[in-house]
């Protein structure tokens, strides 16, 4: 009777087996972002600190390569504040810009006419493969033409390659 019972079971309900199997994959950027130039302040008035080359500073430079187009935007951001400094007791003043500096495409050039330009951001898209460097000024001036306090200065340039 009990395996009557079970072989009516086994009919009516079938025995289902389920697996899950996993898929995994790898994505690499077909975009990469490296430091070409560190940049270096130049101290040219007592009040101010600047990346110019006519002030004494290095304009820091930014490599991306493409290897495929149309498919990154370069986010690069000027510094707004210092990561490292003294004690500061007034208000900095900050000033950037981030042009096209070296392209290994000629048409790239149109990168500097076509960049989106929003508080220190400016946005870039790489619609062609290859490599571009992009050069960032930056000054920042103290208080009102106020000398900066002895030490070491330090600021960031942030830069994305952002998939679109």
């Amino acid at each position: 009777m009990f395996n009557k019972i079970l072989l009516g079971l086994a009919l009516v309900s079938p025995l289902a087996l389920a697996v899950d199997t996993p898929l995994v994959g790898t994505v690499e950027s077909k975009c990469t972002v490296t430091t070409d130039t560190m940049g270096v302040y130049g101290n040219p008035l007592p009040y101010a600190l600047s990346t110019a080359a006519n002030d004494g500073g290095v304009e820091p430079v930014i490599r991306y390569d493409v290897v495929q187009s149309n498919y990154y935007k370069a986010f690069i951001t000027h510094p707004i504040s210092f990561s490292e400094s003294p004690s500061l007791s007034d208000t900095v003043q900050w000033v950037g810009q981030v042009a096209v500096k070296e392209v290994s495409d000629p048409q790239m050039a149109d990168y500097d006419t076509n960049k989106i330009q929003y508080d220190n951001v400016t946005e870039v898209a790489l619609t062609y493969a290859g490599s571009t460097w992009f050069k960032v000024e930056s000054v920042a001036e103290y208080g009102f033409q106020k000398a900066w306090p002895a030490g070491t200065y330090r600021a960031v340039v942030q830069a994305e390659c952002i998939a679109i």
